[in-house]
């Protein structure tokens, strides 16, 4: 799948920026243009993948490249003021080559969640082509007003794209973690997860090519409805002398080959099935109850000699009873020299979140909390410079 990614604010620009990073370590040919949209000039600068000239910094008669410290009310101002600017850098993506826009951006903060909806209303104004959001939810313990721009941008964001994939820092933080190596290892799982979804059915000139393959129009479909989006993903290590196709797997090699080749199908099927439960019934970028899922997507990535038609099928069934939708769709995504096999489930439509549900029940604490302070505030102003019965005249 080709996809132009707009990387919006701190977060958004960093995992653009390690998806660039991962296409060229891989080959694969996903991201053909990213775009990184910041108010703050420091972290355009930070970045290490994105050429200089689609590093866009908006708001400096506003803010004087310093960023709009955590305000998604001034974040979405700038974006819609200096959409001219952003713009620019769009237009020299080649959009016939793009299969979709991907609008990236962190929800907590100030420029990502302000502006990551405006360039997403602003994209589906413009383009045919779906404009999709991944959204990254702030952890619980990172302080109310975060919580609070989370749950007024994610309300926002999802009604403005075609699809919200979501990836919760709550769930992926490790106690004890320091800040940057936490958000390093979180935006490294991101890259992974979403690197191989998005990869899958894109075939090199003489290179393998799927049993049953998965290309941009099944991740289209799969997202295509709307609403919000969570990816489960489990990996296993295996031998893999050389790559290429075949049926000698490991349990054959130990039992003499060809004749116990019905052997060694059997347990790639029983590898592919676990896997897949894993990856469903495991940690997911936006942890929910995937019963009453609306469309979901199954890919086996891996060497081609460990991935079957029947495993897949049958991991595919499952996935069907379990979310109780008929749209299930699945394939396998050959990687010859991949010394593992993994598989990557996309849920769409997902509706059981209590994540998000607890997101906005804090949300609207907090913005109670702040009415009441500020309404108090007011208040003691008054009585600090009005103490005096005497009142004193105003100078203007």
């Amino acid at each position: 799948m080709k996809l132009a990614m707009i990387g919006f604010g701190q977060a958004g620009g960093k995992i653009v920026d390690k998806f660039v990073g991962y296409d060229a370590e891989q080959g694969s040919d996903i991201v053909r243009a990213a775009v990184a949209v910041n108010t703050a000039k420091a972290d355009l600068m930070g970045l290490e993948n994105i050429p200089e000239s689609q590093r866009v910094l908006i708001g400096q008669s506003r803010v004087k490249g310093h960023g709009v410290g955590a305000d998604n009310e001034l974040g979405a101002e700038i974006a819609e003021e200096d959409m001219d600017e952003v713009q620019g850098a769009i237009d020299s993506i080649p959009v016939h080559e793009v299969d979709a826009f991907l609008v990236i951006a962190g929800l907590g903060g100030g420029t990502g969640s302000g502006g990551a909806p405006v360039i997403a209303k602003h994209l589906k104004r413009i383009y045919t082509e779906p404009v999709y959001g991944m959204g990254i939810l702030p952890g619980s313990d990172e302080g109310g007003i975060y919580t609070l721009n989370a749950a007024r941008s994610f309300q926002t964001f999802v009604r403005e794209v075609d699809n919200l994939l979501v990836f919760d820092n709550d769930a992926w933080r490790k106690t004890g973690e320091s800040v940057q190596g936490g958000y390093d290892q979180i935006n490294e799982e991101i890259v992974k997860r979403f690197g191989i979804l998005f990869g899958a059915g894109e075939v090199e000139q003489g290179g393998e090519v799927a049993e049953s393959v998965v290309d941009s129009s099944e991740i289209i479909n799969t997202l295509s409805g709307g609403g919000v989006s969570t990816v489960g993903y489990a990996r296993e290590e295996v031998e893999n002398a050389g790559g290429g196709g075949g049926g000698g797997g490991l349990l054959s090699r130990l039992t003499g080959g060809e004749e116990d080749e019905e052997l060694d199908t059997a347990h790639t099927t029983n590898r592919i099935t676990s896997l897949v439960r894993k990856a469903a019934l495991g940690r997911l970028t936006l942890p929910c109850e995937i019963e009453g899922t609306e469309r979901a997507l199954l890919v086996m990535a891996g060497p081609p000699k460990y991935l079957n038609r029947k495993g897949i099928e049958r991991g595919r069934k499952w996935l069907e009873e379990q979310t109780g939708s008929m749209e299930v769709r699945g394939g396998d995504y050959p990687v010859p020299g991949a010394n593992f096999v993994a598989s990557v489930i996309l849920l769409s439509g997902v509706n059981n979140v209590p994540r998000i549900k607890e997101l906005q029940q804090v949300a609207i604490e907090a913005q109670e909390n702040i009415e009441d302070i500020e309404e108090e505030s007011e208040e003691n102003l008054d009585e600090l410079v009005n103490d005096d019965d005497d009142e004193l005249e105003s100078l203007f």
